[in-house]
């Protein structure tokens, strides 16, 4: 029996489908039913209010049929639902698979490790833009496999060790080095997969517990944001899809790398065995297919960066053809400044002074104190204009406390200034910790100091921010000095007097400062997390799709 309820059920659950699939690009077309409205169906008018897209047209008054979505083709008028459904059997799978699809959660593991604030970051970013595109059907677990499933030490205290040789960056050199010869990565293969094959298998063979049908089953993808977590977690999908039959091959479930490095990128990164591979910059692109992977593995979208730095795309010279890349320039140029003096004047920012700011990405490294005071003595006593100088410390809260109870008008940082406090005539200083508002603070600042963080720089480049490099970690790091110098967006320098003077000669050079943003703004890709989404969703899909048949 086919009554109003159902009829508007049903209805309501196909216009849902066809939402689904506009939003994941998958060209899937739905039937849409032309239905003669009349006491025996009733008016199914009264679902209308709960639907919304720009590719859905419904009927404003009282018809025979009605067509959704801009590529299905016209509809016979005067079809009878209940004829439909009772000598068409494919209409009757249609409503059952919408239905089905309607109801579909994809659980996603996300395996990473806090060895740097990048990793994480970028976990979470992709968190975040599946939520955006994909409202309630992806849940992400993300976790840090080395700290909650370690088996011992060191496998646990990657974190702990990682900051140590991160702080005595010789050592870092010496770790990183050795585990790109060929003996070092057949080594570290060999150790994990003795040492760390059972208790990895047990994180990536956990129930997930987001809800009631996400629960008591592992994920249906796994995704990598970290260089170790490839070889390992492939051999053991490989022994749980083939049911303990091989480590060598028989997975089903799809696993994906993100890259989350620049400039360069540990050999770890790129294993031929993942479904897809997405790189951030060509440089990379060309370091996977040194390692053999192939052109249809690779996916070149950008850096997974967050949230807040999504926006600001309508005003990036990548997205902009060559001929028309700069045609708006004023109209822009007005909408960045209005947009920047409203951000200043909620961060209590002077509106028109040159602001610097000075990061030492979420770890807080990279000297920050020392070309805080450096670089704050040369703004002051520079010149006769005011300056402004923003420090970021992150989690380094020594540094933090430090530069807070500094004296300014001390000898410590620079003769000539005469007010204590962090306001004086000449320049203002604002120091915080750790921010969850870095978006808003680039914005509204003309240079940034900083470490050579991937995740940084993406996202200054966003911001058309010029980049004066301060330190790097060598290895993953030491190639983000050469992306953004021979991108002409920055320079490098470990020395706080020159940084000083290179930032100093940047403000008093605006023509300089401008070409600088532009170059910036024309390597940016402040659309590559979302890109990057939508192609593991799809990946989700037909992965589903293909078990299912």
């Amino acid at each position: 029996i086919i009554n109003q309820h159902l009829c508007r059920d049903l209805a309501l659950c196909a216009m849902k489908g066809l939402l689904h699939s506009a939003s994941c690009n998958t060209f899937i077309t739905f039937i849409t039913i032309g239905i003669l409205w009349g006491s025996s169906i009733g008016d199914v008018h009264g679902f209308v209010p709960h639907i919304s897209s720009s590719k859905v047209v419904l009927p404003s008054t009282r018809t025979s049929a009605f067509v959704v979505n801009e590529k299905l083709s016209s509809i016979p008028r005067a079809l009878s639902l209940p004829k439909i459904l009772a000598s068409n059997t494919r209409a009757t799978r249609l409503f059952s698979a919408v239905a089905a699809i309607d109801n579909d959660k994809y659980t996603v593991q996300i395996l990473m490790s806090d060895t740097g604030g990048g990793h994480r970051a970028s976990a979470n970013a992709l968190r975040d833009a599946f939520d955006t595109l994909y409202p309630n059907q992806f849940e992400c677990d993300i976790v840090d496999i080395y700290t909650e499933y370690g088996p011992f030490w060191p496998y646990d205290d990657y974190v702990r060790c990682y900051k140590i040789m991160a702080e005595y960056s010789f050592l870092w050199e010496a770790f990183y080095n050795f585990g790109t010869t060929p003996f070092g990565l057949w080594l570290n293969e060999l150790l994990l997969e003795t040492f760390c094959f059972d208790s990895f298998k047990d994180c990536m063979t956990r129930n997930t517990q987001f809800t009631d049908q996400t629960k008591g089953k592992r994920a249906d993808m796994v995704i990598s944001v970290h260089p170790l977590c490839q070889d390992l977690p492939l051999k053991i999908l490989n022994y749980i899809d083939s049911e303990g039959e091989s480590r060598e091959g028989g997975r089903t479930t799809p696993f994906a790398t993100v890259v989350t490095d620049l400039g360069g990128a540990h050999p770890t990164w790129f294993n031929p065995g993942v479904d897809k591979c997405f790189v951030p910059s060509d440089v990379l692109y060309q370091c996977a297919c040194d390692r053999e992977l192939t052109s249809n593995q690779l996916v070149l979208h950008g850096l997974p960066i967050r949230r807040g730095f999504w926006a600001d795309d309508s005003l990036s010279a990548s997205s902009m053809t060559d001929d028309a890349k700069y045609e708006n320039d004023d109209m822009n140029n007005k909408i960045k400044t209005s947009q920047r003096e409203a951000l200043r004047s909620k961060l209590g920012l002077d509106l028109s002074s040159p602001a610097v700011l000075v990061v030492g990405g979420g770890d807080g490294m990279g000297g920050i104190v020392e070309t805080a005071k450096c670089l704050g003595a040369k703004l002051a006593g520079g010149d006769d204009n005011d300056y402004q100088m923003v420090v970021v410390c992150g989690n380094n809260k020594v540094a933090q406390e430090e530069l807070s109870k500094m004296n300014w008008s001390s000898g410590e940082v620079g003769d000539g200034i005469d007010i204590a406090g962090g306001r004086r005539k000449g320049i203002n200083v604002v120091v915080n910790g750790f921010v969850d508002n870095m978006d808003e603070w680039m914005r509204s600042c003309d240079v940034i100091v900083t470490k050579a963080g991937p995740g940084t720089i993406a996202e200054a480049s966003i911001c058309g921010l010029p980049c004066m490099l301060s330190s790097f970690l060598p290895g993953q790091e030491t190639g983000n000095i050469p992306y953004v110098e021979n991108a002409a967006f920055g320079k490098y320098s470990g020395d706080p007097k020159i940084i000083s003077e290179t930032v100093f000669n940047w403000l008093q050079n605006p023509e300089m400062l401008s070409n600088m943003k532009d170059a910036a703004l024309k390597v940016s890709r402040p659309t590559a997390t979302l890109d990057i989404a939508r192609d593991l969703a799809e990946m989700a899909f037909t992965a589903k799709k293909h078990n299912q048949k």
